[in-house]
């Protein structure tokens, strides 16, 4: 259930890692006792350019790159990464502001990605049903923004889980990104924003599997009893784990260490040390 759920996104707000430190630590996840709940490391384009000085040639290094203005920068994306020896398996792509669904299906027609997993970020305006429904004839995959760094970017329980209703329904693979550092829903105790835990996702991402309205979903996602959103988790078979995390592909997280902890805590995974996380 757990297989390749967190994109360390350690470069992006509010970590702002170096990309000098990054790389190192992301190879030190992904060869840990955690490694396998580690997914890709997630770069802005124009990491890339230096990004060869940092590999190292014993271990392939697996990468998702974001293209914030638009499906235009993946043609430069992908001739970078052609020339490292690296893993490119996803890009990520936001939708411009003033683009209509027409024109971002036309453009991404026009780029080659092969095997390479494109994930769309469902703009959270009037465009994002139509474009969550024609991902579901096409072979992309959405992404919802879930926080950041300033209160706006947190979208509420019925907002999000009008998001993954519409997903299910379309048949739509997605993933979420920021806000997700914690396993619970709770309040930050720093900002005070009200912030998502990525187990009462994937809860909801199983009652809608099982038919669950989108009011129901936001219950789920309001739940702030580790126990009730746990216990949802807890009694699947395989068959539905398989299709739970066929829906909920991953989240990215700045930071790696504190789902791992949170996990541990809940008694998901064994105990976690300072050590073992190699910081």
């Amino acid at each position: 259930m757990l297989t390749a759920l967190i994109d360390d996104a350690a470069m992006f707000p509010p970590g702002l890692m170096p990309i000098g430190d990054a790389v190192p630590a992301h190879m030190c996840h992904r060869s840990s006792s955690y490694g396998g709940l580690v997914g890709p490391l997630v770069v802005a384009p124009h990491a890339l350019s230096g990004l060869d000085l940092l590999l190292d040639p014993c271990h392939v290094l697996e990468l998702t790159v974001v293209a914030p203005d638009g499906p235009q920068q993946l043609p430069a994306v992908l001739a970078a990464a052609s020339e490292l020896s690296v893993q490119l398996s996803s890009v990520e792509v936001t939708v411009p502001s003033r683009w209509s669904p027409d024109e971002l299906f036309g453009a991404l027609k026009c780029v080659s990605t092969g095997a390479i997993a494109v994930f769309i970020e469902i703009p959270r305006d009037e465009r994002r049903f139509e474009l969550i429904a024609r991902c579901g004839r096409t072979p992309y995959r959405a992404k919802f923004r879930t926080g950041g760094t300033t209160a706006d970017l947190y979208p509420d329980e019925s907002e999000l889980a009008d998001a993954i209703v519409a997903s299910v329904a379309a048949g739509v693979p997605f993933k979420a990104t920021a806000g997700l550092h914690r396993a619970i829903r709770n309040t930050d105790p720093a900002k005070g924003f009200e912030q998502h835990g990525f187990l009462n996702v994937m809860a909801a991402v199983r009652k809608a599997l099982e038919g669950a309205k989108a009011g129901e979903l936001a219950a789920v996602l309001a739940e702030r009893d580790p126990k009730r959103v746990v216990a949802e988790l807890t009694d699947l078979d395989p068959a539905s784990v398989t299709a739970l995390r066929a829906q909920f592909l991953s989240f990215g997280s700045c930071s790696v260490s504190d789902p791992l902890l949170d996990l541990a805590e809940l008694g998901l995974l064994p105990p976690v040390t300072a050590e073992d996380l190699h910081r």
